[in-house]
């Protein structure tokens, strides 16, 4: 029988400890292309993706399947084309499983009051423990996009917008979806983080393992993305644990920072036994006081405030966010 044109990385990958290796930016890119243009068996798919999940990805590799997901999507290269044009990429596939996702308020802030086109993306996962972000997105009443013409009304009317992965690329969906039958995340989850997909100059990330935030700085700038914000994020989202001290990595202008901001509270607080979301609208609107959500609410929005070059540092960037939490109700 031929061999699969697909086989080379797959063997490239699986050789053992002394004949395997990494990708290569345009082996990584070239395989994700043949992956999502549907040009690999099943079975291709699976021993791909285990064999990069169990030696973890590098940046070239991530790069290279970024790019190639991007190409994917099919969207219009210029905005006269119609594509929308957004500030703040926010990703948001983990799901909340210990404390609300007050994030998505964040995001809300800095659309409403800082003028701040905010496209945020993400998917249902399958653990029915969580509170992923449309659920969320519906309850405070922001709009749920299908389409580019719906994120573009909805980002020039009042500045956020969300869309399912579905409507992204049902590819990528299909394959985000196979972590029910592997059990593991696979190095799908580690790209949708930083799919960014209408190029917004700015990306707000949260991921779960530390290690992550390396190679989530380095790929970006392999991509030459001018501006982006990493760092371990409460429940694996881009939100800002106020209990805890939060390094984040970043690149500022192509080139790469690192900055730590301080926990806010000198003790740590104790979850919620459930997740009430209808409490998020709530604190939005003034009705109930929640130390951690608002805390969590305006620290996260800091770290977005000093991404988008808003703020001189942590404290100024702090200060500023605290005043727009003050003046959302007027």
């Amino acid at each position: 029988m031929q061999e699969h044109p697909f086989v080379p990385f797959i063997r490239i990958l699986g050789k053992g400890k002394k004949g395997s290796r990494s990708l290569t930016f345009d082996e990584a890119e070239t395989a994700m292309t043949m992956i999502l243009g549907g040009q690999t068996t099943p079975e291709q798919i699976g021993a791909f993706l285990m064999l990069i999940r169990v030696k973890e990805e590098s940046p070239e590799e991530l790069a290279g399947f970024i790019r190639a997901a991007r190409a994917q999507l099919g969207f219009p290269s210029d905005t006269a084309e119609g594509l929308p044009t957004v500030d703040l990429d926010w990703s948001s596939y983990a799901g909340k499983r210990r404390h609300l996702p007050w994030f998505v308020l964040s995001a809300r802030l800095l659309a409403e009051q800082a003028d701040v086109r905010v496209l945020m993306h993400g998917a249902p996962g399958s653990k029915d423990d969580r509170v992923y972000c449309e659920e969320a997105v519906r309850a405070l009443g922001l709009p749920v996009c299908e389409d580019l013409d719906g994120i573009a009304q909805a980002v020039t009317g009042g500045g956020f917008a969300y869309i399912d992965l579905e409507h992204l690329s049902p590819a990528l969906k299909h394959i985000i979806d196979l972590r029910s039958l592997f059990g593991l995340r696979s190095p799908i989850n580690t790209l949708l983080r930083m799919l960014n997909p209408l190029s917004a100059p700015y990306i707000m990330q949260g991921i779960f393992h530390p290690n992550y935030r390396d190679v989530h700085q380095q790929a970006a700038i392999l991509l030459d993305q001018p501006h982006m914000a990493v760092f371990k994020g409460e429940g694996g989202e881009a939100e800002r644990n106020p209990d805890s001290e939060c390094p984040v990595l970043g690149v500022r202008g192509h080139e790469a920072v690192v900055e730590t901001w301080p926990a806010l509270f000198s003790r740590r607080h104790i979850a919620p036994e459930t997740l009430d979301v209808p409490k998020l609208a709530a604190l939005w609107n003034g009705e109930i006081d929640d130390e951690y959500g608002e805390a969590a609410v305006v620290g996260t929005t800091a770290i977005a405030l000093r991404l988008l070059e808003r703020a001189t540092g942590p404290e100024d960037a702090q200060a500023q966010a605290q005043a727009l939490w003050v003046n959302r109700l007027g």
